[in-house]
Formats: structure tokens, C-alpha cells, sequence
């Protein structure tokens, strides 16, 4: 029976299992099987992209209620990358990022509504900037198996829509939009 773990930033699983047992999965980092993007209006007419490159998370999935699923996300904010030295320096400053007072976000489900066998929101509280704000990610499947080294993996994609006043940020271009890939690996 297909089950699904809807995970963070951006984050859900289904498994093919006999066997009904909770599994506690580690985001794949060290192997970069996970990238957690971002992308805003630049003076409200093109889009401005990045990313973040450190962060870490796990997840632990329920296959018996996958409803009953967590997730936990850090993000290291200091290391947003926009491909541009100059520009991450100054939405590092504090009417951004504010990375010297605040330089961890961190996402933590609090509940998983199930859509169907590949679909789901997980809902859960984001600390940015200092500040706490429940925020829905819009979880879907993407796949799950044995990898080459022995372990289990899943795989899926997430998006969020924050609404950059709710963080105290300093600009009005619109929402921000994260688009979440993870792999974790059953530990």
C-alpha cells in the first residue's frame, strides 16, 4: 500500500512497504541530493533567483499514519547565493536577511493534510528573521527505492509562498517563492 510522507522546506514521501513501521530519514546535504531555492521579483518586473547552500534537516515517516509525519529544517542564512558576491551582501543586511542578528531559519511541521497517494500540504511554524509565522508547503511524491550503497532512499519537491512583511523585511517586490528538492536516506 502507497503511503506518503509529506516532509519540509519543501518536503513528502510515499513508499512501496510490506511492513508498517516509522523510518527516520536524514536530508541527503553532505551529497547535495537537496536544494532549497528561492525566487522574488526584482523592482517588480524579472525575477531574482537564489539559493541557500547550507542547511540541514530529517524527517521521520509514519507509513502506517502518514499524517502523524515530522519534519525539521535549518537553514544556515548567511550562505544565500544569488550568483552576484554584491547582492548577497546586502540582503544579508538587516532590512533583509538579517543574517548578524538572525543567521538560522528554521521550518517544523506541525500537521500533514493528505491530498492523495502523491500529494499534500505540511503545515509548520518558519522562524526567519527572527520572527515565527506558520507557513503551508505544497508537498508532491517524486520517488522512492534502494540506492547503489545499501541504503533506502525518497525523494520529492515542495513550494512555499511567504509574504516578505510577515519576516519584517524591507521591500515590497511581492512574494517570495521557495521551491524545495530533497532526498533523504532511512536511516
Amino acid at each position: 500500500m502507497k503511503k506518503i510522507l509529506i516532509a519540509a522546506l519543501m518536503l513528502v514521501t510515499s513508499a512501496t512497504l510490506t511492513t508498517a513501521t516509522a523510518a527516520d530519514y536524514l536530508i541527503d546535504t553532505e551529497g547535495m541530493h537537496a536544494s532549497i531555492n528561492f525566487r522574488v521579483k526584482h523592482v517588480g518586473i524579472s525575477w531574482l533567483t537564489g539559493r541557500f547552500d547550507k542547511f540541514d534537516g530529517n524527517y521521520t515517516f509514519d507509513e502506517n499514519n502518514p499524517a502523524a509525519s515530522k519534519v525539521v529544517v535549518n537553514i544556515d542564512v548567511r550562505s544565500v547565493n544569488t550568483n552576484h558576491a554584491a547582492r548577497d551582501k546586502h540582503i544579508s543586511e538587516a532590512e533583509y536577511l538579517n543574517v548578524e542578528e538572525n543567521p538560522t531559519a528554521r521550518f517544523e511541521s506541525t500537521s500533514i493534510d493528505i491530498q492523495d497517494d502523491d500529494t499534500g500540504i505540511i503545515h509548520g511554524n518558519l522562524t526567519l528573521n527572527g520572527i515565527t509565522k506558520p507557513v503551508d508547503l505544497m508537498a508532491n511524491f517524486v520517488g522512492s527505492g534502494d540506492d547503489p550503497w545499501g541504503g533506502y532512499r525518497s525523494a520529492f519537491e515542495a513550494t512555499a509562498t511567504l509574504n516578505p512583511s510577515d519576516f519584517n523585511f524591507e521591500f515590497n517586490y511581492g512574494e517570495v517563492y521557495l521551491d524545495l528538492y530533497v532526498e533523504g536516506i532511512r536511516q
